[in-house]
């Protein structure tokens, strides 16, 4: 356990109910939603007569309370260095977050602690101050609904200059790189960031309509062994998808992806190894065969095994 139980999620929730009854907004309906939000399911059997009884003494039959002021829930210094080491991300600092009274604060761990295996090595650099103001200017045209113009290094080796209608940043986690998904002169974008270079604000608006992402998917059978299941639904847990059990141990899970993702998706779910079998579409598994027949040509012709 990294923190203190009594900071755990029984509490939070416990806190939020006491909260609203403090201002006097409590009522039946919403005592069970804060539980079903803050906590679990089976809590529903628990906390309400938790504090409705006489045990917690903290709440009245009839929801009000005897607590004059709302429950704080003070960071413990564990949380806090716990924090500072996560807003030592160069991508999280990207953000711009506040860090205001973890300046004194010794972080838990430093990104060069961190040993990444299964990633490409030329990322985008996030410390970069000119990629740092690109992405900054494309947050905010994204947070005030605003245009931008872009000039950008595409990978048909032209640069294109035009103007469009931010509509999310996607980061990809093989690659390492920011994207912008955008619409423009009627058709949908996904720029690279590294790509980008000139950004700013538009001064006209041409506010696009974002065409639909040509979406497909990939169905495989898992086998649940070393909470393959577990990390799996954490590995992919950004996308779509849907779960079936077929045994005890025995899975089958339907991902649902963008179709220009596609190489990435093949070595992600190669990564699983053989606790994951393809079962469909046909044209994936032929992906799949692909890319394993150009693992073991790379494997055969490695210098280590040079005459």
């Amino acid at each position: 356990m990294l923190f203190h139980e009594i900071y755990g999620s029984y509490y939070r929730a416990a806190a939020a109910i006491l909260g609203e009854a403090v201002r006097g907004n409590l009522t039946g309906r919403e005592l069970q939603s804060l539980v079903r939000e803050h906590a679990f399911g089976e809590s529903l059997m628990t906390i309400p007569d938790g504090l409705k009884g006489e045990r917690w003494r903290l709440m009245h039959r009839d929801l009000s309370t005897p607590l004059e002021n709302e429950p704080s829930m003070p960071l413990t210094e564990l949380e806090k260095r716990w924090m500072k080491a996560l807003l030592l991300d160069p991508r999280i600092r990207l953000f711009d977050p506040d860090m205001t009274g973890l300046e004194d604060v010794e972080p838990l761990f430093t990104p060069d602690m961190i040993v990444y295996y299964d990633r490409y090595s030329d990322g985008d650099d996030c410390r970069d101050p000119e990629y740092v103001a690109r992405f900054r200017t494309i947050l905010q045209a994204l947070r005030e609904n605003r245009d931008l113009y872009v000039h950008f290094e595409s990978g048909r080796n032209t640069q294109p200059k035009l103007v469009v209608t931010p509509y999310y940043l996607e980061y990809s986690e093989k690659d390492d790189r920011f994207r912008l998904v955008a619409a423009g002169w009627k058709r949908r974008w996904t720029i690279n960031l590294s790509r980008i270079i000139e950004c700013a604000f538009a001064y006209e608006s041409r506010t696009s309509r974002l065409p639909s992402a040509e979406t497909t998917a990939v169905t495989f059978d898992l086998e649940d062994r070393r909470n393959a299941l577990e990390r799996v639904l954490l590995h992919f847990s950004h996308l779509e998808k849907e779960t079936m059990r077929l045994d005890e141990s025995r899975y089958r899970v339907t991902l649902k992806y963008d179709r220009r993702d596609e190489p990435e998706m093949v070595i992600r779910i190669l990564s699983f190894g053989s606790a994951i079998r393809v079962t469909e579409p046909e044209r994936f598994i032929g992906l799949i065969r692909e890319r394993i027949e150009k693992q073991m040509r790379l494997a055969a012709f490695s210098p280590d095994k040079a005459d």
